[in-house]
Formats: structure tokens, C-alpha cells, sequence
């Protein structure tokens, strides 16, 4: 009985915050990635507040620990304004300048901005009319660090991944592996790996340069003798979403619309 009634309790406050009213982001980035190449002096960030509010807003960056506060880690740049206020239907742009402390410069470095909205403090008389829950919104897009003279070129890179079938580290099925030989990195919204009318759905992720990732292959537990043909959705600069097929040939690419807000860890 004390169970049910905790749940029931539960619930209802959320029922209760949820049917009075709550706060609703309105701070938006322009676009869903940065490009920071490293001859320049700075680049700008446009960021646009959609709500019916003034918003106080936070920015920082960190080196991909989504844990890591403001006030935590060095950075090598300098974000500015660091707080600031958006009113309604306006926006403000944030200017980021690297501050030339050593990063590699064979290959992009990989980096995160993240922008906080802290809705306004409600006046008293909308506190005492309704119950009223307010949260507090970040969003984070990836800053991708590109040193001059990179071999190759960014819209190339996923077009030259090398993708295999490797055994899982359960020894339980397969992983779809993508192997990064350029200096850029590639990042992959969806993947598929199909045999025959059979297809094995992949999950999204990032490639380093260099490097490579691995795709959890859910429900593969033994290789078929087919071949495979692996269709993925990379995202470019201007966070277009581009599908490639690869296998015993690599097929034309098909661009489609931008997506209109960044996919989370891609």
C-alpha cells in the first residue's frame, strides 16, 4: 500500500508542476557545428533567443566531458561574452578567438561549446497564482579545430572510411568497425549494415582521425556468408546529412537537408 501511494504521490506532483506550467527553452544556436580554422583570428557564433522571455545565459568549452563545468578546465580559447542576456526576439553573438597554446597539427582537434539558459526568476504574483517548474537548458555542439594545410579535405574523409566486421569484445556477435585514415574527423548519424534483405542497424558516432570506432551490431550473432553492403549518413561542415553506400563498390552520394537542431554526441 505505502508503495502504491508513493507512486501515486509522485505522480501527481509532476501532473501538478506539468498541467500549471513550465519554463521552455527558447536560447538557440546558429547551426550545429564550428569550424575553427587555425589561421584565423576568431569566429562567431550567432545565438538567438525564440522565447517569450529574457534569458541569462552561460557559454564555456570544454574537451568533451560533459560533466566539466565552467569554472573546471583551461581551454585553449577564450569565449566572450561568458554570461550575458538575450531579450525576446533577439540575440547575441559570442566570439571565439584561440589562444595559441599547442594543439597537434597533423589533424583536427575536437572540442565542445556548451550554452546554458537560466530562465527568469518568476515575479511573485505568477508564483503565488500557479504552481510552476522551471528548468534550467544547455546545449552543446561540437567545435571542430582545423590546422592549415590538413592533407585532403573534410568532405572527402567519409567517403575514404575502411568499414569491417569485428568480432565484439563478448565474443557474444559482431561489431561494424569504420577506420579513419585522414586527418579529419567524420561524424556518422546513422549506419546499417545489410546482407541480402537482412539489415543490422549500427547507432551513430564519431570517427577520429586516424582512429577508428566501432558500431554495436544488435542482433548479428554470427557472420553471414553474403556480402555485406553498409549504407551511413555522415554529417559535413554545414551539418547537411550525406548518405553513402559502401561494400563492393562505393556508390554516388545524396545530399539532404540540414537537420534543424544538433544531433546529441555525433
Amino acid at each position: 500500500m505505502k508503495n502504491h501511494f508513493r507512486k501515486y504521490l509522485r505522480w501527481a506532483v509532476a501532473v501538478s508542476a506539468f498541467g500549471f506550467g513550465f519554463s521552455q527553452a527558447g536560447i538557440v544556436i546558429t547551426g550545429t557545428r564550428v569550424v575553427y580554422p587555425a589561421q584565423e583570428r576568431e569566429v562567431t557564433i550567432k545565438i538567438n533567443n525564440t522565447g517569450a522571455l529574457p534569458a541569462l545565459v552561460q557559454s564555456w568549452i570544454d574537451d568533451g566531458n560533459e560533466k566539466t563545468s565552467a569554472q573546471e578546465k583551461s581551454m585553449p580559447f577564450s569565449l566572450l561574452p561568458p554570461v550575458f542576456r538575450v531579450d525576446p526576439g533577439k540575440a547575441q553573438t559570442l566570439r571565439m578567438s584561440y589562444t595559441q597554446e599547442p594543439l597537434p597539427q597533423d589533424r583536427e582537434s575536437v572540442f565542445w561549446l556548451n550554452v546554458l539558459e537560466i530562465p527568469p526568476r518568476p515575479d511573485a504574483e505568477t508564483r503565488e497564482s500557479r504552481n510552476l517548474l522551471q528548468m534550467a537548458f544547455r546545449s552543446r555542439i561540437k567545435i571542430f579545430f582545423r590546422p592549415q594545410g590538413l592533407p585532403g579535405d573534410a568532405d572527402a574523409a567519409a567517403a575514404g572510411l575502411r568499414w569491417q566486421l569485428t568480432a565484439n569484445e563478448a565474443g557474444t556477435g559482431y561489431d561494424l568497425e569504420a577506420e579513419n585514415p585522414s586527418a579529419f574527423h567524420v561524424s556518422i548519424s546513422k549506419a546499417s549494415v545489410s546482407f541480402g534483405e537482412q539489415a543490422y542497424e549500427a547507432g551513430s558516432g564519431m570517427v577520429a582521425p586516424r582512429g577508428s570506432q566501432r558500431f554495436p551490431l544488435a542482433g548479428l550473432a554470427a557472420k553471414p556468408a553474403a556480402a555485406p553492403r553498409i549504407r551511413f549518413t555522415a554529417i559535413n561542415d554545414y551539418g547537411a546529412l550525406v548518405d553513402r553506400e559502401a561494400g563492393p563498390e562505393i556508390r554516388g552520394e545524396q545530399q539532404v537537408a540540414p537537420p534543424s537542431e544538433a544531433a546529441p554526441n555525433t
